[in-house]
């Protein structure tokens, strides 16, 4: 009895956010303050892991694959950091990309700074933009910095230099930004690398353990140099406002594995989308994904998170608000994963999953209701009578939309639509076949399947 009153409350709940246009009297469209580049509206993002992109794990050797991506639709570059690494202390042969031996130095395993600059310019000249890694909360241990400059970082209470607390990260150690030098430095560090190699912003590593005015002041610096684009790797509304484009979703990865191998049905989906709608400010982005590299060295592959609802979690991604991430291998169906610090090249193959990303990032590019932040329709829930399995809704935007529908379940079903308020010809987009929607609209889906209908 308990679970039946449990889910007719998330349905009355998630149908009072999710069914209607929510006022934005607690974030005012004003909220966000910062402006995002033009270019970002409608932009896909593709994450590198340049170690084991190729079995030379190089600037130049990447560069071959930069029309690839470019025909797929992919627009921002996330190079994963390309500093030199730390020795000391380090972990397997190579160490991690995430200990930092010099805020300004690029890493030989990959090229010189020339390489780097080359690769920045190549990926001007094909349209798309690049952001980099950016590691502010620690380094390495044998970065000069800890000789230089040793009241930079936080000490134990012997007195000595420390990882970050709470975390394994034992081949780091933590920095401390009440020291205004120090702030100042690495504020000059994120300016050096828009000036030097122009490029087009940062992913920040651990973004919510820095303080948020550092961020805001940096983000004016930097803008004042070019517009840059800001991603950090953190889940908060502060940071929105004056200091990134982008934050990533890790709620709603963990929402789409709930619904798919863990058994959950699709309850936290729909509570995931309720707050999207309610609670982020309309002018912020959100990363969304069903891989990264985090997730991939550390969490399981994606066959394994999401077992037979891999593609519908994907094809979730590309229509939900939010901008869709592809990691380096998912497009030729990566299956395992990649070591951290050591060599593990990726195997280049061709797959379906590879025509999956780029149907969905080609929309994104043309369908305004697909589009970013403000730029986007927002999602409005469509009821149906599988409600507990299967979730549609309806985006729309200066006269383009769609109707997504998706079957989080191992059922065939027969599922009708109240399509009162969406009626209208549409085009399946994947099988391309023509749909006139009325007031209800009846389809049939097989297990996990899904559809995406989108308005002629």
């Amino acid at each position: 009895m308990k679970t039946k009153i449990l889910v007719f409350f998330l349905v009355v709940f998630s149908q009072s956010f999710f069914s209607q246009k929510i006022d934005q009297k607690y974030f005012p469209k004003e909220y966000v303050e910062i402006t995002h580049p033009e270019w970002s509206k409608n932009a896909t993002i593709y994450e590198v892991n340049l170690r084991q992109y190729t079995p030379e794990g190089t600037f130049k050797a990447f560069e071959k694959h930069l029309p690839r991506l470019k025909s797929m639709g992919v627009d921002i570059i996330w190079l994963m950091p390309i500093h030199p690494i730390g020795e000391k202390n380090k972990k397997g042969g190579l160490g991690s990309y995430y200990s930092v031996k010099d805020f300004r130095g690029v890493n030989p395993e990959f090229g010189n700074m020339q390489d780097f600059k080359n690769l920045v310019k190549k990926i001007h000249e094909m349209g798309m933009y690049v952001i980099i890694d950016w590691v502010g909360n620690h380094s390495a241990w044998d970065n000069s910095l800890a000789t230089t400059h040793p009241d930079w970082y936080t000490k134990n209470r012997d007195g000595n230099f420390q990882p970050t607390p709470w975390y394994d990260w034992d081949d780091v150690i933590d920095f401390d930004y009440e020291n205004p030098e120090f702030r100042q430095y690495m504020t000059e560090s994120l300016k050096f690398w828009v000036k030097e190699a122009n490029i087009d912003g940062y992913r920040a590593d651990v973004a919510g353990f820095i303080p948020v005015d550092f961020w805001e002041n940096a983000r004016k610096e930097l803008d004042q140099i070019k517009p840059v684009f800001m991603l950090a790797e953190w889940e908060s509304r502060d940071l929105y406002k004056k200091s990134f484009d982008m934050t990533y979703s890790w709620t709603l990865f963990e929402k789409l594995k709930d619904a798919t191998t863990q058994n959950k049905g699709i309850g936290g989906l729909v509570e995931y989308l309720a707050h999207d709608v309610g609670s982020v400010p309309r002018n912020a982005y959100r990363m969304v994904f069903t891989d990264n590299h985090d997730m991939n060295s550390w969490n399981g592959t994606p066959q394994r998170n999401f077992g037979k609802g891999l593609e519908t979690s994907i094809v979730f991604c590309g229509v939900v608000n939010g901008m869709p991430l592809m990691y380096s291998g998912q497009e030729a169906g990566l299956d395992r994963s990649l070591k951290f610090f050591d060599k593990d090249p990726i195997e280049w193959k061709d797959h379906p999953h590879a025509a999956l990303f780029s149907t969905l990032f080609h929309l994104k590019h043309k369908n305004q209701a697909l589009w970013n932040g403000k730029y986007g329709g927002e999602m409005v829930r469509i009821t149906n009578n599988k409600m507990d399995k299967v979730i549609s809704f309806h985006r729309e935007k200066n006269n383009d939309a769609v109707l997504p529908i998706f079957n989080f379940s191992n059922e065939e079903l027969l599922v009708t639509l109240d399509s009162k308020y969406f009626q209208g010809n549409y085009t399946e987009l994947f099988s391309k076949e023509k749909i006139q929607v009325k007031e209800s609209y009846t389809v049939s889906l097989k297990p996990w399947d899904y559809k995406v209908l989108v308005k002629d």
